[in-house]
């Protein structure tokens, strides 16, 4: 399967001394959904931002190695970063919507992008929040502050924000650890919907999760990805023994 959506070759991480990744090699397939699991502290968060240059933010970050999108590096010092967040949009395990409308909320990106039409940006933010799952539950109350949604909701709202500017990758920092059973539910029924159009990678805790709704799952220890297989497989036959006695809650 080399439909490569993102590669990344020997990528190793230091935060100061510390080697938080080591030698990743990795293909993201486009249009699946990749699910990164390990016990915490292991690197799978760091990766996922590591996709986005989000690293770049952390002081006495260093990166060497090669992350490419497309088949370009990412790394290359002619990035515009804004415009790699744009096609590679971020959720994060809190929800944390803007102190502001809902409509703005969604229109913000657009907008930081040049979008200046009301029409297209009415046009948008009904597609986004239609694409998230969410536009029947608050089509009602666009002006009103997007800080009055449940949690869940205010979860389906960032993820409607992240696809407002387009992305072509979509990545997921343990999106539903704050979030009740139902509302889980629904972001992992969201996911699913969400490939057919974008590359998903989502990290999670939650094994039964990465079983369920990815098409590959990545298994990291320590700062290494120990095996990266199709999910059936890593859950089923894993070929290696500390895969497998992760799985089976020998540790964790």
């Amino acid at each position: 399967m080399n439909n490569a959506k993102i590669s990344t070759k020997k990528l190793n991480l230091y935060y100061g001394a510390n080697h938080a990744l080591k030698d990743v090699d990795m293909d993201i397939t486009a249009n699946a959904i990749t699910a990164f699991i390990g016990p915490s502290g292991c690197g799978k968060s760091t990766f996922l931002k590591t996709l986005n240059r989000m690293n770049d933010l952390v002081d006495g970050v260093k990166i060497d190695g090669e992350v490419t999108l497309d088949g370009e590096n990412i790394y290359d010092e002619k990035v515009d970063t804004t415009l790699l967040r744009k096609k590679v949009g971020m959720v994060f395990q809190q929800p944390n919507p803007f102190p502001m409308s809902i409509y703005d909320n969604i229109a913000y990106g657009p907008r930081i992008h040049g979008i200046k039409s009301k029409a297209r940006l009415d046009e948008i933010v009904e597609e986004s929040l239609k694409g998230a799952a969410i536009f029947d539950e608050v089509k009602d109350r666009l002006k009103k502050s997007a800080l009055g949604l449940s949690g869940g909701q205010q979860q389906r709202l960032c993820i409607a924000r992240a696809l407002a500017v387009q992305p072509e990758v979509l990545l997921m920092d343990e999106p539903t650890s704050a979030l009740d059973p139902i509302s889980t539910l629904k972001i992992e029924d969201l996911m699913e919907d969400l490939k057919k159009k974008y590359t998903v990678v989502v990290v999670t805790h939650n094994m039964q999760q990465a079983a369920r709704v990815s098409d590959e799952t990545a298994f990291f220890l320590v700062g290494e990805v120990v095996e990266k297989d199709i999910t059936s497989n890593i859950f089923a036959r894993p070929k290696d023994k500390r895969t497998e006695d992760y799985i089976t809650g020998r540790f964790g």
